[in-house]
Formats: structure tokens, sequence, C-alpha cells
């Protein structure tokens, strides 16, 4: 087949949208299929080159003189690779493929990546709408999208042509007991509770420290919460790191205390690093957790709720050992693999 993924840019900072759109390109392509990438670029253009996925610079900015000249160069593309599937991971995107379709004979493919933003509607102007959870499509259906074009692929990220074995990477020397969070500073990431919670619990367990991993927006608000807490100096902010591995590996417990997160590709990581995770029951975490089985589930925007199973696993070794060993088991269905092969498996119904 000849496919086109299409994305606001293709760079290395942690977004699970453009790691999504980059596994699969690359696996599509070593499979001997012709794969193209349309984005405004960044880091993950020599790996995609590595592959044989040829990429498209197109600035995809939301301003009307540069999107007329998205559209012109957006043609100009099409009619050069002729693809018989476009799949769009954005919504830009997404507009940008339905609108100037007309006289090309491609499938239009979109993957819901953040179903909570109101925008995420318009992947519906796809033929077949993946989304990346069971609650997802749940949510799509209830806003309106046809149940027939929905797909669910749920995400994983184990052996991903970005990363290494989970065996070359080596753990960081953290202080510990070690809890840790990976996410984008965004308020939506629970960040807020998480620095409550461990606030709460520090006391009485006087050499526990939080590292928080993770660049964005929020940030400075979150960093002065933490100054204001009496145990600031066991708060560490780590910045964007490109290989979280060596704090999963090192890390004790990780926390994901998201107030909405559709299916985070963090917590397969998490689990394959067989660490202990403690995260929020809400949209497709729990299904990346096998509904509980491997990591324990509070509710959201609840940071007494979260500091109380922090305790808990902090106070018995034996049940800290515990959900180490139950984050590990079940990891096969976590597979990039799996993921290529649903997604061409959804393209097969559009083009045969």
């Amino acid at each position: 087949m000849q496919i086109i993924h299409i994305l606001n840019h293709v760079q290395e900072i942690g977004n699970g949208i453009v790691n999504v759109a980059v596994d699969l390109a690359c696996l599509q392509a070593e499979s001997g299929h012709d794969v193209a990438v349309i984005s405004a670029g960044g880091e993950y253009e020599e790996l995609l080159c590595k592959f044989g996925v040829q990429h498209y610079s197109l600035d995809l900015s939301r301003n009307p003189a540069n999107l007329i000249k998205a559209a012109i160069a957006y043609r100009g593309m099409i009619k050069k690779f002729q693809p018989q599937i476009v799949h769009a991971h954005m919504m830009t995107g997404i507009v940008l493929a339905s609108t100037f379709r007309l006289g090309y004979k491609y499938a239009l493919v979109s993957t819901v990546h953040n179903e909570f933003q109101r925008a995420s509607v318009l992947m519906g102007l796809a033929e077949r709408v993946i989304a990346v959870s069971q609650a997802v499509q749940d949510s799509m259906v209830r806003r309106g999208i046809n149940q027939n074009k929905l797909r669910v692929v749920r995400n994983g990220t184990l052996g991903s042509p970005r990363t290494r074995k989970i065996s070359k990477y080596e753990p960081l020397k953290l202080q510990r007991p070690a809890i840790a969070t990976v996410a984008g500073m965004y308020e939506r990431k629970g960040i807020a509770e998480l620095i409550a919670a461990f606030e709460k619990i520090a006391p009485d367990f006087p050499d526990v420290h939080l590292y928080l991993v993770g660049n964005g927006p929020d940030k400075e608000m979150f960093v002065a919460q933490a100054k204001k807490t009496a145990v600031s100096d066991r708060i560490h902010f780590e910045g964007f790191q490109p290989e979280p591995q060596s704090y999963l590996l090192a890390g004790d417990i990780f926390v994901l205390a998201s107030h909405r997160d559709p299916c985070p590709l963090v917590l397969s990581e998490a689990r394959e690093a067989g660490v202990a995770i403690v995260a929020t029951q809400v949209d497709g975490i729990p299904e990346a957790l096998d509904n509980g089985k491997a990591g324990v589930l509070v509710p959201a925007k609840d940071s007494q709720a979260l500091a109380e199973a922090l305790a808990q696993l902090l106070s018995n070794s034996d049940r800290l050992q515990e959900w180490k060993h139950r984050a590990k088991q079940n990891l096969e269905w976590l597979n990039v693999a799996r993921v290529h092969e649903e997604t061409l498996a959804i393209y097969r119904e559009l083009v045969g």
C-alpha cells in the first residue's frame, strides 16, 4: 500500500500522538509498504529516513495565509505520492486531507488521541476513525460519531523503533524510596494532586523522594507549589528526558494522576520496567492497566486517595513487591507490532 501519515510535527518531545504515528510509519515501511509522513519536521526525521519513510515538510500553523499555502503544497505532495491511504493524527491534518480530497482516490483514516478536546469530533470526517481505547470509542459515539466508522486499536509501545530493549537501559541512582511520574507538565496530568499527596505522606516516610519528569506550560505553577511545601528539597523537577526508562527502572512507585488520559503510552513503559503503578481511574487508563490487575487505581483529582495508596505501598514492602510483579504480567498485548497489524487491518477494509 501507499500510505501517508499527516501530523503537525515529528519532534522528539514526549508527544504521544507523534510517537504513535512514527511507530506506525516505521513498521509499515519495514513491512514493505510505501510510506510517507507530512509534517513540519523534527528530530524523528532521521529515524524515519532510516526506515525508508519519505518526509514531506509542511507547516500546518493555523493562520489563514499559511493554510492557503499548506493546501497548495499538500495537493502537490498527494499528486506526487499517489497514496491509497491518508492517515491523519491531528485536527489540522484531518481538515486538510478531507477538504482537498476531491480528485484523488485515497481512503481517509484518522486516530482520535485526545478525545476530550472539543475539536476532536472533526476526526469523524474520516471513513474509519481509530479510537486508542474502548473508553475513547464510547465517548466518540456519545458525541455523535457513527459507530460503524469506529475501530478500537489500543495504544502499545513496547518494541518501538524509537527505543532500545529495556535491558539496554541503565537505572539512575535515585534517592530511594523513589516515586516518579513521566508526564507533560499540564494541569490535566494531575501534577498538582501528586505534589499535594506527596506533601501529605512525606513526614511519615522521611527518606522518600518525588521525581517529576517532563516539561510543559504549567511547570512553573507546579514548581511554585512545591516550593511552598516543607519538603521541597525532596521534590525534583527533572525536565524532559528522551530516555525516561532510566527513571522507571530506578523508581519504586510510578504515578500517573491524570484528570483525562485516553490511553497513555507511558503506562506500557512503566509496566515493562517493573515499577509499582498508581494511576487514576479515568478514560483509557484502567484498560492500559488490565482493569486494575497491573496497577492500583484511584479517583482523579483526589490527593487524599492518592496519598493513601502511596502510603499503603511504602509501608508494606511485600505489597510493594507484589504490585511490581503484577505490573510486568500480560505485557504481550502492549507490543507495537500488535498496533501495527490492527491498523493495517483497518486500512485493508478500505482498499482491499
